[in-house]
């Protein structure tokens, strides 16, 4: 699913296209009002995430565009929160706004609740199969012998990272980065054994010799 992303902001922009490359989605970054209605012209967008503020322009004026050529479903991500801005862009066709500062998981449920509600399925389902865990990565879920395994944010992150790199050793360091909280948690060395560890515990039928995640010792890990 095509998904177009207008934002000036690049460290925004790079946190975003990573995390929602992950979700599925091809996602095609402007970062000026110009350029982005000049693709629109030209490409056809599933979905579209757009700032207000933009250096030579508004969010708003890209709305109604997209609105007008394939009614195309769009979340506002902006700084501005007051009433008026709210209701002008709900008024012109909006389907969601989320202020910043935001958590990547509320904002990919949101897009989740939008594509529902226009009836849009982003993906197939896409399950992975280790033994006797499956990994439904389009529900977001982890079941172990088809009980459901309880894992956190951090935890499914980082085990979502280790599955789309399946059979390649990941270093620790790029562990590091995949799993670093948008909301600014510090996340450390220390820190991605923890979690290694009690992922392991869940997931594991012997965590002290792992079949599925991998220590791959002086590198990292693999799955």
């Amino acid at each position: 699913m095509k998904l177009l992303l207008v934002e000036d902001d690049k460290t925004i922009v790079l946190g975003l296209e990573y995390s929602l490359s992950q979700e599925g989605f091809n996602v095609i970054s402007c970062y000026d009002s110009k350029t982005a209605l000049n693709l629109i012209e030209s490409e056809k967008f599933d979905f579209a995430l757009l700032d207000i503020n933009l250096p030579d322009g508004n969010g708003f004026d890209i709305c109604r565009r997209l609105k007008e050529k394939d009614d195309t479903p769009v979340i506002f991500i902006t700084a501005r929160d007051d009433e008026g801005s709210v209701v002008m862009g709900l008024d012109i066709g909006a389907d969601d706004y989320i202020t910043k500062p935001f958590r990547i998981r509320e904002l990919q449920s949101r897009i989740r609740s939008v594509l529902r509600r226009a009836g849009r399925r982003y993906k197939d389902d896409i399950i992975y199969q280790y033994g006797n865990v499956t990994v439904n990565t389009t529900k977001g879920s982890v079941t172990k012998n088809e009980e459901d395994v309880f894992l956190t944010a951090l935890e499914y992150r980082l085990l979502l990272t280790l599955i789309n790199n399946e059979g390649h050793v990941l270093t620790r360091n790029r562990l590091i980065e995949s799993i670093w909280d948008v909301s600014g948690d510090f996340v450390n060395d220390n820190t991605l054994t923890v979690y290694i560890k009690r992922l392991r515990e869940k997931i594991e039928d012997d965590p002290q010799n792992p079949k599925i995640i991998k220590t791959v010792r002086g590198i990292g890990y693999k799955i």
